[in-house]
């Protein structure tokens, strides 16, 4: 091996991104980046364009293409799951849509043993370091770090009924998901900037591309970890990897002084599974030699489920004419040369969070509404005009597994979500879907609604509601947890170090080290987990923690700060502005 680098990180997606960036800021430290997919060019507006979103979803250029295996109460249905296969990762196709998480989320990781400097006072610096809110910033919010959140406008009809209807229902407007109080509605905070996607690549890694102690290499998949049998236990001292397409490309290997997986919650714990960290019985049925006991490698995993309600409109305002053919040589033209117009919003401009019963501490039910009736890729447009709201619950008791199906690096593991596998996620869905109806048919939408058209008027009984969603729920692709931190038996992760248990050299930043899913969409999250991780790994001083206050449901506090003049609005409700 001819090269040698401090830190290889395996994966240039969206933690991959940031730590490229964070840790080679120091000019003594040389970092290697190695994405298996292709590099993000400007020139490519599938990826550039927020409306463009559809386009990259199950294409090969863009998309792993993983599949779960026949879920078992789903009717043996396999979903399909997208995931970002390009400089970027899923960052670079996903949704836009920036979510934090609700402050409790943080709090019970902060509960779990070893866990206590993952609670929301420690990991709230890290959201406000990566993020520069054109909202504004104040004690919750950042105002100087690379991604800028655009606020969606939120302001045609369709968006001023939907937020009428949500309170016609008794529930509560709040000013920022993200802020003091994620739960009620709002628009949406969204990973745009000047009318172009931002990405974690191109927010991290391009403005610093020029540093000469920072390489990344694109079409360069890893295929294996260089293990060494040391006295002291296993060490990682670098990657095998594949320069080029796939098979045909060219073998190579680098050395590290520490490897760091940021392949997300599928491809870093397949790699580790490679390797021979994870559950014995697994790896000596493949004939793979165990390095570190760790069944939790490929366990725990959890993801959100979610469907759509739709309904036909009975006025044309929605954006669907925008998809007639004629109408694309105007789209691209009004973003190309001037960023904006329909091409510039992903249209999931506003949504929000709610508690399905009382009993629940904190929102455990998501909403997106979208200005159109349409599917997540693109197709079976369901009328000329409609509007539908994404759905689904937030923290579905549901566990699953991922398991290497042999030795050969390039063929998908076994993804086993079982999705609607026990009561308490059943439960959850009859109260989702029966939230969201109540919503839709309020008076607020009586001018535009011609109708639920999915799931339709003959899905009403809990039992049809669940056959509904087994027939048609998609997931929401925030796959997590494979990897999860802690410092029990069945974790896999130091979360004092990011270092695999028992394995020295080898570190893992992403989406498969969360113990719970958060929340919302991930991304946001995985973006503080890389800001906080690069802290850690390169034995900075750790920001200070912030204990600001946070909205809890039931304790008799101020919506906002005491003074706020935002508490003299409607009980339960505050203004969106």
């Amino acid at each position: 091996m001819s090269e040698r680098y401090d830190y290889v990180i395996v994966g240039g997606g969206s933690a991959g991104s940031a730590l490229g960036n964070r840790l080679s800021s120091d000019p003594g430290t040389r970092v290697l980046v190695l994405e298996a997919g292709r590099t993000d060019t400007k020139l490519d507006p599938f990826i550039h364009m927020p409306a463009a979103l559809p386009y990259p979803i199950g294409n090969r250029l863009y998309d792993w293409k993983y599949t779960s295996e026949p879920e078992p109460h789903m009717g043996g249905r396999t979903v399909y799951h997208a995931r970002g296969k390009i400089l970027g990762g899923s960052s670079s196709i996903n949704g836009m849509i920036f979510q934090r998480g609700n402050p409790l989320d943080y709090e019970r990781w902060g509960a779990d043993a070893g866990m206590e400097h993952w609670d929301y006072a420690h990991c709230l610096p890290y959201f406000k370091r990566m993020e520069t809110t054109t909202a504004g910033a104040d004690a919750w919010r950042g105002g100087a770090g690379p991604l800028v959140l655009e606020r969606g406008p939120a302001s045609s009809p369709l968006f001023g009924a939907f937020f009428e209807a949500v309170q016609q229902a008794g529930h509560p407007l709040t000013d920022d998901v993200n802020g003091y109080r994620q739960e009620g509605f709002a628009p949406f905070d969204r990973n745009v900037s000047r009318g172009r996607r931002l990405s974690a690549s191109q927010a991290y890694l391009h403005p610093v591309m020029s540093r000469p102690n920072l390489d990344v290499h694109t079409l360069a998949q890893v295929t294996g970890l260089r293990v060494a049998r040391e006295a002291g236990g296993p060490r990682v001292t670098g990657v095998d990897y594949v320069r080029g397409v796939g098979r045909r490309g060219a073998r190579r290997s680098v050395e590290a002084g520490e490897v760091i997986l940021c392949g997300g919650a599928i491809n870093s714990p397949q790699l580790l599974q490679l390797a021979g960290i994870g559950d014995p019985e697994l790896l000596k049925r493949l004939d793979i030699d165990v390095i570190a006991d760790l069944p939790g490698v490929g366990a725990n995993m959890q993801d959100h489920l979610e469907v759509y309600i739709q309904h036909a409109a009975k006025q044309p305002v929605s954006i669907a004419p925008w998809l007639k053919h004629r109408h694309k040589p105007r789209i691209g033209a009004e973003w190309l040369f001037g960023r904006r117009g329909v091409g510039a919003s992903n249209h999931f401009e506003a949504g929000g969070f709610l508690r399905s019963n009382d009993q629940v501490d904190y929102p455990n039910l998501m909403f997106h509404f979208l200005p159109i009736a349409i599917r997540y890729d693109g197709s079976q447009p369901a009328a000329e005009h409609g509007y539908q709201v994404h759905i689904g619950p937030m923290y579905s008791d549901v566990r699953g597994t991922l398991k290497i199906r042999s030795t050969d690096p390039f063929e998908h593991p076994a993804l086993q979500f079982n999705y609607l596998s026990t009561e308490n996620d059943r439960r959850e869905w009859i109260e989702m879907v029966r939230a969201a109806r109540d919503i839709l048919e309020q008076p607020a939408f009586a001018p535009f609604s011609a109708g639920e058209i999915s799931p339709g008027p003959g899905v009403s009984t809990d039992q049809e509601i669940l056959d509904w969603v087994a027939e048609d729920a998609e997931t929401a692709l925030h796959p997590s947890c494979t990897a999860r931190m802690g410092t029990d038996a069945d974790s896999v992760v130091d979360p004092s170090t990011m270092r695999v248990h028992g394995v020295e050299g080898l570190r893992v930043v992403d989406a498969s080290v969360m113990p719970y899913v958060t929340n919302g969409n991930i991304y946001a999250p995985v973006m503080m987990l890389a800001e906080k991780a690069a802290d850690l790994i390169a034995g900075n001083t750790p920001l200070a923690p912030e204990d600001v206050p946070f909205y809890r449901h039931g304790t008799g506090m101020p919506l906002y700060p005491q003074g706020d003049p935002r508490n003299d609005a409607r009980p339960g409700t505050v203004q969106v502005h």
